[in-house]
């Protein structure tokens, strides 16, 4: 990815992926949270971090395991309408 991790966010691992996502300051706590329960939900992620900066940017970081190598082939054939990058990644 070429977003720029906030200090002190280590993403670097073999079993896990990380997204992250940028919330702007309109959107409210209430909405935020129901977007990640969202993600969590229907695509596996999990909250790793959430960084709250003084004009109401939201910076999240999810992550989830990577599957294993054999299933990745069979998870790129299937088609999918849902993109966690849609919720304004950075």
């Amino acid at each position: 990815m070429g977003a720029k991790y906030p200090a002190g966010w280590e993403v670097t691992s073999e079993d896990v992926e990380y997204i992250l996502l940028k919330l702007p300051p309109d959107v409210t706590r209430v909405t935020a949270s129901m977007r990640l329960a969202l993600e969590a939900e229907f695509g596996g992620w999990e909250l790793s971090r959430v960084r709250l900066y003084s004009d109401g940017t939201r910076k999240v970081l999810l992550k989830r395991k990577r599957p294993p190598r054999g299933a990745r082939a069979l998870d790129e054939n299937r088609s999918t309408d849902h993109d966690p990058r849609s919720a304004q990644a950075c």
